[in-house]
């Protein structure tokens, strides 16, 4: 399937742990994993976006605990910049196997730093296991802050969680209330970067995963490497994954193939648009005569 990238394998999985599940996003598989790595040495930190000063204003952390790890469930819809963090977990914190995750243009600068570590010398090497996120677009933080706070009309601080899904963004307070706006409102609050990104699955991961195309609780998850097959297969022996065949699963991989062709094809005929128009506006500087 050209727009899912190379995977040996696919599953529909989810966290093993209770504990992991009971405030995870969806199938929990990122804390998951990174929690059986930590536990069992495949990793010695990762690097993930956690809990901010100001509510689901992520900030990229360096989780060396289980607990630490914890902190940090939850999809957060606003860019966390765990890049940043690199240099530090190797140099600062001594760390030698590290996990990281990221969204899909976050896992293409992990893979661009091994290939051409300029100003990351011993880096490279050192970055064990790169977990992706499915993502569409993303958000900056005053554009999620407006989205909540004047479109669903609840204060962000009393939000327990957030969700995108079935074509409507939603916000859950403690209350259980469950506000709801069409995701053509959230458009004109994407980040600009997000429409020349033509990667929906994280296709440079050793592991990705996402909720589309597997039952709320679960998550689809893409084993694409050597390393990530050995880790995923590893952590289901061990219980703290459970991970089913995608076989008659719905909506399946048909949702997934469906939403990585919307996004690359439009972002596709953006990119086009953006290079003609740039064309075009310089013609007067290669000819002054025109």
């Amino acid at each position: 399937m050209e727009y899912l990238g190379q995977y040996k394998a696919v599953y529909k999985a989810k966290a093993g742990c209770e504990d992991i599940l009971s405030k995870a996003q969806d199938g929990g598989i990122v804390t998951a994993m990174f929690a059986y790595a930590l536990e069992t040495g495949i990793i010695d930190g990762a690097i993930v976006a956690g809990p901010g000063e100001e509510a689901y204003k992520p900030e990229p952390m360096i989780a060396t605990t289980v607990d630490e790890l914890l902190a940090a469930r939850g999809t957060k819809y606003s860019i966390s910049p765990n890049m940043a963090l690199i240099k530090e977990a190797t140099r600062s914190y001594g760390l030698d196997k590290i996990g990281i995750v990221g969204t899909p243009c976050q896992i293409q600068a992990v893979r661009k730093a091994q290939l051409y570590p300029i100003g990351m010398r011993d880096v490279p090497d050192k970055i064990a296991l790169a977990l992706g996120i499915f993502c569409m677009e993303n958000f900056p933080y005053q554009g999620l802050y407006q989205m909540v706070e004047d479109h669903c009309a609840t204060k962000i601080d009393n939000v327990t969680k957030m969700d995108i899904g079935k074509g409507k963004f939603s916000v859950y307070t403690e209350r259980g209330v469950n506000a709801q706006i069409p995701l053509k409102v959230t458009h004109k609050y994407e980040q600009p970067g997000c429409h020349v990104c033509l990667d929906y699955v994280a296709n440079l991961a050793d592991i990705s995963t996402g909720s589309v195309g597997t039952p709320d609780g679960w998550s689809t998850v893409f084993v694409r490497s050597a390393a990530g097959e050995a880790a995923f297969n590893k952590a289901v022996d061990a219980g703290w994954i459970i991970a089913e065949s995608m076989d008659g699963v719905k909506p399946g991989l048909e949702l997934v193939t469906k939403l990585a062709t919307e996004k690359i094809t439009k972002n596709q005929k953006y990119i086009e648009h953006r290079a003609h128009a740039e064309h075009e506006a310089l013609k007067p500087l290669r000819n002054p005569y025109i």
